[in-house]
């Protein structure tokens, strides 16, 4: 039993009449019959039957009507819905990012995005990139926003480099021991305590491993926030933290001091799972934010201490 075999049925059955059920479907009358006549030999069965030169339906044929017109009706729905997913008049699409990038980049890329496609469900997942991994490689997300670590990423995924952040000293008071160009070294780092993110966030790892390679160890004034407490207790004069310049908008309390070259860098990456065709919300949605970001690097409009990394 084939669709087509079921559509010709229908509109016979809806037409009664061969040669204009042919028409409607858009095909020759003899292969309209030939497709009703293997559809009964399918089946076991006639469908129709001549009563003085009127066409019937027998028995099979109106038990198989109202199964077919559902079948039918049912395999348009189907059509109608993915043609919708393909050109972007429905759908979903799970973006994770780090906290810094959800209070900066994310929700000007997310307005774009809505702005061409407002059909399309959008979700958003705020977290340390370790989280992200993870969720992004049990397929709980379409894309994230990661920090991409220097051994590499998890061979599940695929991570395309899209900015270079460069990390900066938050204070409330200036530094001393700036340079004459206003930038710390960053052993001076020594002699501040550090107000420092949880275990496992991002920005710890980055900044205890950029003090390792200094040759020291900092000691902390308090430990275990993430971004908006961490910048919450700078704030309150509890000791200094080593942040990506972004995150210091909105906040006229804090200084951002520049480490002397070269700094602490991190790389931002968008990933999604290696073997995975992404859906079309979602790489329209990796192009949004290509654009943007180009855009934005051709007009000078990224913030300081951020670099385009695209190809």
């Amino acid at each position: 039993m084939q669709i087509h075999q079921l559509r010709s049925f229908v509109a016979v059955a809806e037409l009664r009449h061969f040669t204009q059920a042919a028409a409607h479907v858009g095909i020759s009358q003899p292969s309209l019959s030939k497709q009703i006549h293997s559809l009964e030999t399918d089946l076991g069965a006639p469908l129709f039957e001549r009563v003085r030169g009127d066409i019937a339906l027998t028995a099979a044929g109106d038990a198989l009507l109202p199964l077919a017109q559902r079948i039918l009706a049912d395999v348009d729905t189907a059509r109608r819905e993915v043609q919708e997913l393909v050109g972007l008049r429905r759908g979903r699409v799970r973006l994770g990012a780090t906290p810094s990038l959800c209070a900066s980049l994310v929700p000007r890329v997310l307005r774009r995005f809505r702005d061409a496609h407002p059909g399309i469900d959008l979700h958003i997942e705020e977290s340390g990139s370790q989280d992200l991994v993870r969720n992004l490689t049990r397929g709980e997300l379409d894309l994230a926003l990661i920090v991409l670590p220097e051994q590499g990423t998890d061979p599940a995924l695929r991570a395309e480099p899209v900015l270079r952040e460069h990390l900066v000293v938050a204070s409330v008071s200036p530094l001393a021991a700036t340079t004459s160009a206003g930038e710390l070294h960053l052993t001076d780092l020594h002699d501040h305590p550090l107000v420092m993110f949880r275990t496992g966030y991002d920005l710890r790892d980055a900044t205890l491993e950029a003090c390792r390679r200094a040759g020291f160890t900092p000691s902390f004034a308090v430990e275990g926030g993430e971004m908006d407490a961490v910048l919450g207790l700078v704030e309150a004069g509890l000791g200094v933290a080593l942040v990506p310049s972004v995150v210091l908008a909105g906040r006229p309390r804090l200084r951002a001091t520049p480490l002397t070259p070269p700094g602490v860098q991190r790389t931002i990456a968008l990933a999604q799972r290696h073997e995975i065709v992404p859906s079309h919300a979602a790489q329209a949605l990796r192009e949004t934010l290509f654009a943007d970001l180009r855009a934005a690097a051709g007009a000078g409009e990224l913030p300081a201490g951020v670099e385009l990394e695209l190809r």
